[in-house]
């Protein structure tokens, strides 16, 4: 792996058959996952069609969609829970899919994030083919298929969304399209706060890019554009820098509209967040919530779990510096983590905010696919059918915040 890969993106037709084997088994897990919902809800008498359209942040995104912003909860301790803290992509595409047939919103919001959840598994895998080749890059997707919150990549949360949204952008930028990254960067500021990292991305690469084109003209070396092998010249220039001014407009625009509408400046956004005790302490907060799980037992398993986990994340992240990732695809899982584990609030949340993290699973992808392939799909089966056990489990239970 190096810094910034320069091979040629293939053909869409050529790219999709190669990307068949990757999108058949992700198919196949998220299947048997529904289907061990739709299964073990129905022998609680409930709905799994409302458990993946109609709880926690998907009815806010579909009272969005209906009603448009404005709507708040006032909770008696004085908190204030305003609908202006989600972001409007996903909203904007419930009601576009109810304009236009006879699905309802949260029809809507279910649909698009079955279609974001195959797109975001294409990104994921031709992220993955582009840099650690084409085995490993199947593998990606089946481990970010099989983690155990995948069950939220099929609720009408934002999650598929941006995560399709964050990936084809930084195949974008690995191939050198960097008018298309920019594009896709303002669509995924556009569906969550973490959409920054897509945009941090986008301008480290595109400042290393410049940084590298300018050694090479100052050692007489030709201009190259990343993707192509052709020089770089004002036209390429030209497009490297629009997309640096596309990628931030979406998250930027929304939260300078929410200021303005809320009337509290650039900055109002925070407010809103605030009304949901949710800010960033470096992770303080989620400190100590670890620590009180020590305070007890069998609470202390939990709390060993959750430092375990925190550890594997880290560690992950590490082999990717040292195994050479892409700077755009370390950038992004770096701001994306950092987001996730230094919230102050929604513990609880916390793995599924990582699961655009998908960068993440580069390290074991390429370790599984060394594996001989008859034992490494045993492997995945196996962590397929516990995954989807405790996908409707959870779901079932207390599930995502």
């Amino acid at each position: 792996m190096t810094d910034l890969e320069t091979r040629a993106a293939p053909t869409r037709a050529g790219a999709l058959r190669r990307a068949a084997p990757a999108l058949a088994g992700y198919v196949a897990v998220r299947a048997l996952g529904l289907l061990t919902l739709f299964l073990w809800s129905a022998a609680r008498d409930k709905s799994a069609y409302t458990l993946l359209t109609a709880r926690w942040d998907a009815l806010w995104y579909v009272r969005v969609a209906e009603l448009g912003y404005g709507y708040e909860v006032r909770l008696a301790n004085g908190d204030v829970h305003s609908n202006l803290a989600f972001f409007p992509l996903l909203p904007w595409l419930e009601r576009l899919v109810a304009a236009v047939s006879p699905l309802s919103y949260a029809d809507g919001g279910f649909l698009v994030s079955v279609v974001s959840s195959l797109a975001a598994a294409w990104g994921i895998f031709a992220v993955a083919d582009h840099v650690c080749g084409r085995r490993a890059g199947v593998c990606a997707v089946l481990l970010w298929a099989v983690l155990p919150v995948g069950i939220v990549q099929s609720m009408a949360y934002t999650e598929s969304l941006f995560t399709a949204l964050a990936a084809w952008s930084l195949y974008a930028v690995l191939t050198g399209r960097w008018v298309t990254a920019g594009t896709l960067a303002l669509f995924a500021g556009l569906t969550r706060p973490v959409g920054l990292a897509v945009v941090a991305a986008v301008w480290v690469a595109a400042i290393a890019s410049f940084a590298r084109n300018g050694r090479a003209a100052g050692a007489d070396a030709p201009d190259t554009q990343p993707g192509s092998g052709a020089p770089a010249g004002p036209r390429a220039v030209t497009r490297r820098v629009l997309g640096m001014i596309l990628a931030p407009l979406g998250a930027v625009g929304y939260v300078l509209w929410v200021g303005h509408h809320t009337g509290k400046g650039p900055l109002g956004y925070l407010d809103v967040q605030a009304g949901w005790r949710n800010g960033f302490d470096g992770g303080w907060a989620f400190a100590r919530f670890v620590a009180d799980k020590f305070t007890s037992f069998p609470a202390a398993l939990a709390g060993v779990g959750l430092i375990v986990g925190v550890a594997s994340v880290v560690w992950l992240y590490v082999t990717g510096v040292r195994q050479r990732q892409p700077l755009p695809l370390l950038v992004y899982t770096g701001v994306v983590t950092a987001l996730a584990l230094c919230a102050s609030s929604y513990f609880g949340s916390k793995p599924r905010l990582l699961l655009p993290a998908f960068p993440l699973l580069l390290p074991l992808a390429l370790a599984l696919a060394e594996v001989r392939m008859r034992r490494s799909a045993a492997v995945l089966g196996a962590i397929a059918a516990a995954s989807a056990v405790y996908g409707a489990f959870w779901l079932n239970g207390s599930g995502p915040p």
